[in-house]
């Protein structure tokens, strides 16, 4: 289809629009990231620090994170490995939680969280998507799983970039 049959098809093309433009502000800078051993990649607006921790006798999870600030917004990736299924789901339902009570989210201010699906992630009901309304930040949260690994990735500023979080949440891909 050409471009002008495309807007004469009277196809909604403006939100299209607005959310490459938002996503594409001089801000933010994408970039591919595949932090070593975490087994995914993420479209980042900036260049992130990266680190991870390997399991030891006293923190027995090894653990990384992927985190950088562009445009007034942080964002990040982090992923743990767990040794035990059934701790996967308590984890992954956790997560939000936790960030929940750091920003001061109150329950009755943060909409009910969306079921989530990334392509080649394993099926729990605990994955999600959540927006959390703090005192002073916002935050976009989506966890989910593959295997005994969980991932946890965040969009978190003083306002809400939904442009920015969508492209960041699309962008992830789990590597085989």
């Amino acid at each position: 289809m050409t471009p002008s049959a495309f807007f004469k098809s009277g196809a909604p093309w403006w939100p299209a629009l607005a959310l490459s433009l938002a996503a594409c502000s001089p801000q933010l800078d994408w970039r591919v990231v595949r932090p070593a051993e975490a087994g995914v990649s993420a479209l980042f607006p900036c260049k992130p620090t990266v680190n991870s921790h390997p399991a030891t006798a006293a923190e027995p999870v090894a653990m990384g994170l992927a985190e950088c600030k562009a445009g007034g917004w942080t964002f990040s990736l982090a992923w743990a490995d767990l040794a035990d299924p059934a701790l996967v789901g308590p984890a992954l339902a956790q997560m939000p939680r936790s960030l929940a009570l750091k920003l001061n989210a109150p329950p009755q201010a943060t909409p009910l969280p969306l079921p989530l699906v990334v392509p080649g992630m394993t099926a729990n009901p605990a994955a999600q998507v959540q927006v959390l309304v703090g005192d002073k930040q916002r935050a976009r949260v989506a966890v989910f799983t593959r295997g005994l690994r969980v991932y946890q990735l965040v969009l978190l500023g003083a306002q809400d970039n939904p442009a920015a979080w969508d492209a960041f949440l699309a962008s992830v891909k789990l590597e085989s």
